[in-house]
């Protein structure tokens, strides 16, 4: 098990390592590192410099056509306009096999994957469940999909694929694109822009409301499709008669009563990710496991917390002992509580008169 994975306290991991569980609050209702990275795998790089099975991180114009053609390079340069700062992406070699190419990723280091266009179910199902797995191992990031052009004249499609694809890592786009030239994009193709705009996100950001480069929506919906969109998980794009618009910044991970929020999934990743790295860097292996050397640790986690709460990521941050669990030998056991902090999406007056 990766350094950061869950941990179970009735077996604990071998390994040596820091491991965290988050425990929300109300079950019922239910980024300090590098952030701004798209994985994207590439199926045609004909043209250009890329060979089979390699991986390259691309930031310009310039080298994504020099990389894989410029005739091949759109997928690329949607991840970038969405406001991602680099590309990973992989050669996929012509005998495609998506579990070696999902593998050859989990050794690199990315924010959001992405597909440069459709895939199916199968591939939709195994890529969703990879990315359960690697979050459960200590690797954390989210996935964007999208569906065909007739799908995204059926909300109700898009919406059952939400569905299917429950998770609180995934998001699923409904609606395809008009683009300025009347080019359109169906939800598959969109989604990689969608990708790079979660990507270059910050993570005390929504991008709910965000607007976006393009004329139109392939389908406009009804206000009540949108409302059965959103409590399916759906990711819509929406024309408010002057632009078009991310109408909220969800994840599949959602109903009626609670949905999944980018910005909050995002939170979680940063606390996640960066935790586990700075203990592995700075603590496992290099400070007693006494109360000076946990004292250091709790106050390293605490002050990183506490940079997240100026600025906006969280509230409240308490770092203390576990006091279920005995921190003795080489082990430590310690309780983190914060209070996530939301966008203001929905806002309800009462007006007196």
């Amino acid at each position: 098990m990766a350094t950061g994975g869950q941990w179970d306290p009735i077996s604990l991991p071998i390994r040596p390592g820091l491991y965290l569980n988050f425990v929300e609050r109300a079950l019922a209702q239910i980024a300090g590192g590098p952030r701004g990275v798209v994985g994207l795998p590439i199926f045609d790089y004909s043209g250009g410099e890329l060979t089979a099975g390699s991986f390259y991180v691309v930031a310009t114009e310039k080298e994504a056509n020099e990389q894989v053609g410029k005739a091949n390079a759109a997928p690329i340069l949607r991840v970038l306009s969405g406001g991602a700062a680099e590309v990973l992406i992989y050669a996929v070699p012509e005998e495609v096999d998506y579990a070696a190419m999902r593998d050859a990723f989990e050794a690199r280091p990315f924010n959001v994957f992405v597909y440069p266009g459709e895939v199916d179910s199968v591939e939709q199902d195994a890529t969703v469940a990879w990315v359960a797995r690697n979050r459960k191992e200590g690797k954390h990031f989210s996935a964007v999909f999208g569906g065909s052009a007739s799908d995204d004249q059926d909300p109700a499609v898009g919406n059952a694929r939400s569905i299917r694809l429950s998770d609180e890592y995934v998001v699923n786009l409904i609606t395809g694109a008009v683009l300025g030239d009347g080019t359109e994009l169906t939800s598959a193709e969109y989604a990689s822009v969608i990708a790079g705009l979660i990507a270059g996100t910050g993570i005390n950001k929504s991008i709910t409301y965000v607007a976006l480069p393009i004329a139109d929506v392939t389908k406009r919906l009804r206000n009540s499709e949108i409302n059965t969109a959103l409590t399916s998980g759906s990711l819509v794009l929406v024309h408010d008669g002057r632009s078009v618009k991310v109408e909220q910044g969800i994840t599949t991970k959602s109903d009626a009563t609670a949905r999944g929020k980018i910005r909050i999934m995002r939170a979680r990743q940063a606390v996640a990710t960066d935790i586990p790295a700075t203990a592995k860097d700075r603590y496992i292996g290099k400070i007693d496991n006494n109360p000076a050397g946990q004292v250091s640790l709790i106050a390293a986690i605490k002050a990183y917390l506490e940079t997240l709460e100026v600025n906006n990521v969280l509230m409240e941050p308490e770092v203390t002992l576990d006091p279920q669990r005995e921190s003795k030998g080489d082990c430590v056991f310690l309780s983190v509580s914060y209070i996530e902090v939301d966008s203001m999406e929905r806002i309800f007056l009462t007006i007196n008169v």
